[in-house]
């Protein structure tokens, strides 16, 4: 038996010791022979890593992914704005340690987070940024292309709220730092490939209190400083460190915690290429009314399967066909016209959407 980080489990593993959420459901059971989809439910649940047994089921291949458009990677508009994001990658890396050596806010921040702006600005829609970061996907992304993720996604899901200008740049530099405390726990840890023990996965568990005194040291507004500390409640009062509930988590800290998990969800793993977005939305549907706050959750969901409506996709039946109408009641099951023959996902339960296509 030994304990595995869940961004490196693999379809086929088994699972040794029942997994529980921080307000003690259960999440996976032991014995368990891990699934893409079981996997993703354990991100969804923000746990960073479980005990597999040392012997591994025989992977089934079956469960791999593509979620890749050509056409966005070969555009002009991917190459300029990947050569932003580099930039913007980088120069966050500095500005964290400038932060913590110096305990002061620095105008690096607001740089970036013009730089984030500006990125989205470029882009012909925000969703469409959203399909070039999905296209710049790599399974060991790093905390600070993470962090730059979560900022962008915060960037867009302000304008989703119809937040002021102010308000949205407070929501994009929550996004930049909310992970800053990972910075003080040792690299060994945050970086170690395998075998966390109980101690170091305690360890890692106290970013979000770290994040905090950074920020107060620093003296950064009250939202980011909770941004960081609060990123991992759940509205049920099922997250860490202090199990808040409800309304007191902080406004932009429940946006961070959405988009925190939506970005853990598709990228990509060792397994797998990134996730289409439709399967996350069915996760959020599914497991998410209660961890998060519905007045946020709904409105992000239901802005990312609007921008999707004419959108070609692929079935796991290898039909494609054009989203055509939304279920309301399940926005991850919409209706698809496939040739002349109009397929409602909410009555076929069997067949999902497997890729998006340009």
């Amino acid at each position: 038996m030994k304990r595995i980080k869940t961004a490196e489990l693999v379809p086929g593993m088994k699972v040794a010791r029942d997994v529980h959420s921080a307000n003690n459901s259960l999440v996976v059971s032991r014995n368990t022979v891990l699934t893409e989809e079981s996997i993703v439910k354990l991100e969804f649940h923000g746990i960073y890593s479980i005990f597999i047994k040392e012997k591994a089921e025989e992977l089934d291949r079956s469960y791999e992914r593509v979620y890749t458009h050509s056409v966005v990677k070969e555009s002009e508009e991917f190459h300029a704005f990947k050569e932003n994001y580099e930039k913007g990658v980088k120069g966050l890396e500095g500005t964290f340690r400038d932060i913590i050596a110096t305990q002061s806010e620095k105008l690096g921040i607001s740089e970036l987070c013009n730089k984030a702006s500006s990125m989205i600005d470029d882009a012909r829609s925000g969703i469409y940024v959203f399909d070039i970061m999905h296209n710049m996907r790599d399974y060991d992304d790093s905390t600070f292309n993470h962090c730059m993720n979560v900022a962008l996604i915060c960037n867009v899901f302000a304008d989703w709220m119809n937040m002021s200008e102010m308000e949205k740049e407070t929501a994009t530099v929550c996004g930049l730092l909310h992970d800053i405390g990972k910075l003080r726990i040792p690299e060994k840890i945050v970086k170690k490939p395998a075998k966390l023990t109980n101690e170091e996965y305690n360890i890692m568990k106290t970013h979000p209190m770290e994040g905090y005194n950074i920020l107060f040291e620093a003296r950064f507004n009250a939202n980011i400083q909770n941004a960081a500390l609060m990123h991992h409640e759940r509205y049920d009062g099922s997250g860490y460190p202090l199990g808040l509930r409800g309304n007191q988590i902080d406004k932009y800290a429940k946006m961070v915690a959405i988009a925190d998990v939506y970005d853990a969800m598709t990228a990509a793993r060792v397994y797998r290429e990134a996730l289409c977005p439709l399967r996350v939305i069915e996760m959020f549907e599914r497991e998410g009314l209660s961890a998060f706050d519905p007045e946020y959750l709904l409105v992000f969901v239901e802005n990312i399967v609007q921008t999707y409506l004419k959108n070609w996709v692929r079935l796991n039946d290898g039909r494609k066909g054009e989203i055509i109408m939304l279920n309301k009641q399940k926005l991850s099951r919409p209706v698809i016209l496939c040739g002349t023959e109009f397929v409602n996902l909410l009555e076929y339960p069997e067949l999902t959407i497997e890729e998006l296509l340009v």
